[in-house]
């Protein structure tokens, strides 16, 4: 019985989420088995269940990437360092965060390599060979990759670590225009992701100039709102205009017969929209999947007495078979473990439902479920389980993006002055300034409140009004936060 309890105890949460964000979050990621530190300063071992996610959110961004044309490749790990010279302003960018490699075995390496912090440079060199005419514009190619940025001092398990899953997408057009197209089809489709399936609001425009994705013409962004007022850079998408084309020599004979220069995008999301996943919906049980992103959706635990066993089993079988055509199910039919200490596993883990079977809900031709985001029970009457189970799913995703959104929306406050921005930073909110597009401005809040231009957004114009900071008129509406 000690040694159960201790197992109980260590198996729970620890730290309430309003307490210790920070420690809840690493409690969360580490006893829900999402993933752990590894033997290697900086870099995250990523265990099944928490790959199951990852699995989950590309296979969703993938079949949408297809549908609209693009085709998945993969590129070197290695870099070699003269390709990232070629454009300076993203080599300055990544330099820092840099792992250089110097030897091959115990012999030094002639030319110096780079594990790849991104990926432009070592596919646009091969891009230049590869395109020769308009007609093979565009070019829509994805990769799957891992990269690899030197995060020694300070890591987090999905959000800052030395080597992180994403996807990075590199497309050739030949129209200024038709880049452009691309870079906003691809932000709605990554809204779509992260609204729709992560039930994560999030806030759309353009980086400034001074936050822009390094080497590019333009970058834009979308944003969440974690519970502790840091923002969170949930996926990108660049316009790098000719910048890269120019440098790379990446040029192709047009209709025209002139050869000119490409037009170039590139975009991404990574593993950290799991670590957002966990900060916006986990609460002090642990953490809270949206069903639409949940790698179990449905946990059957039957509820064991000697004389009903075997019947409550084969209830709970036949229940799993009915329902794993529609749903993601498991059935939790280990006998060495009480139903309480499966219920609060499975809480932790965050599966959106749990449905219990017992003798008495046999005999009432029912089943009770209970709802992970509010802890509700509901009673299932058999002859309608499918379609009330599909009910009660669709409620509790749209119930975990109503609650995001409402936080969202309760802490973005309105400032008129700088004064007023670093006040609100300071109670771990978002600022929302009107602004004049000035760097100095932007400098200004950085320098009174450790904080930074997170997004300005497509959808709201200054009008008449003027910059919060120096007065002159504004040209847009600026959102400033604190950031991970």
């Amino acid at each position: 019985m000690e040694n159960r309890a201790k197992e109980v105890k260590e198996q729970g949460m620890t730290v309430k989420k309003s307490d210790d964000l920070s420690e809840w979050y690493n409690e969360v990621v580490v006893k829900a088995e999402l993933a752990d530190h590894s033997g290697a300063k900086g870099f995250m071992f990523i265990r099944p269940y928490g790959y199951a996610v990852w699995e989950n959110i590309q296979g969703i961004l993938d079949s949408k990437l297809k549908k609209l044309g693009h085709k998945n490749a993969y590129s070197p790990a290695l870099i070699p360092e003269r390709l990232l010279s070629k454009e300076a302003e993203h080599v300055k960018g990544f330099a820092p965060e840099a792992y250089v490699v110097t030897h091959a075995g115990s012999e030094k390496l002639a030319e110096r390599y780079v594990l790849r912090p991104t990926s432009e440079t070592i596919i646009y060199e091969s891009y230049a060979k590869w395109i020769r005419s308009h007609r093979q514009l565009p070019l829509l190619w994805n990769f799957w990759n891992s990269v690899f940025r030197a995060e020694i001092k300070m890591t987090k398990l999905f959000l800052r670590t030395s080597e992180f899953l994403w996807q990075e997408g590199h497309t050739v057009h030949a129209t200024e225009e038709d880049c452009d197209r691309e870079v906003m089809l691809i932000l709605d489709a990554y809204r779509d992701l992260i609204e729709n399936y992560l039930a994560i609001p999030v806030v759309s425009g353009k980086k400034s100039e001074r936050e822009k994705f390094a080497g590019a013409l333009y970058t834009t962004t979308l944003e969440a709102l974690m519970p502790d007022g840091r923002a969170l850079q949930m996926g990108t998408s660049h316009n790098l205009g000719q910048n890269f084309s120019k440098a790379f020599s990446i040029t192709f004979l047009d209709a025209d017969k002139q050869r000119k220069h490409a037009w170039q995008a590139s975009w991404g999301v990574s593993t950290r929209m799991i670590g957002a996943l966990i900060m916006v919906h986990g609460d002090d049980k642990g953490l809270i999947l949206p069903p639409r992103i949940a790698p179990v959706q449905i946990v059957i635990i039957p509820i064991l007495f000697e004389k009903s066993k075997d019947a409550v089993l084969k209830k709970a079988k036949e229940m799993k078979k009915a329902l794993e055509s529609s749903f993601r199910v498991e059935l939790d039919d280990r006998e060495d473990y009480t139903p309480g200490w499966k219920f609060n596993e499975h809480e932790l883990r965050g599966v959106p439902l749990r449905i219990e079977i017992g003798p008495k809900d046999i005999e009432k031709n029912q089943a009770v479920a209970v709802r992970r985001d509010t802890s509700e029970k509901i009673v299932l009457r058999e002859n309608l389980m499918e379609k009330e189970i599909k009910k009660l799913l669709e409620e509790i995703q749209k119930g975990l993006y109503a609650k995001a959104k409402n936080f969202l929306e309760q802490n973005v406050k309105n400032a008129s002055d700088l004064e007023e921005v670093s006040k609100h930073i300071g109670k771990r909110m978002v600022a929302r300034v009107n602004w004049c597009g000035d760097g100095k401005c932007e400098e200004a809040v950085k320098e009174k409140a450790a904080a930074t231009l997170r997004v300005i957004r497509f959808d709201e114009t200054a009008g008449n009004s003027r910059c919060f900071c120096c007065g002159k008129k504004a040209l847009h509406v600026a959102y400033f936060s604190k950031a991970y």
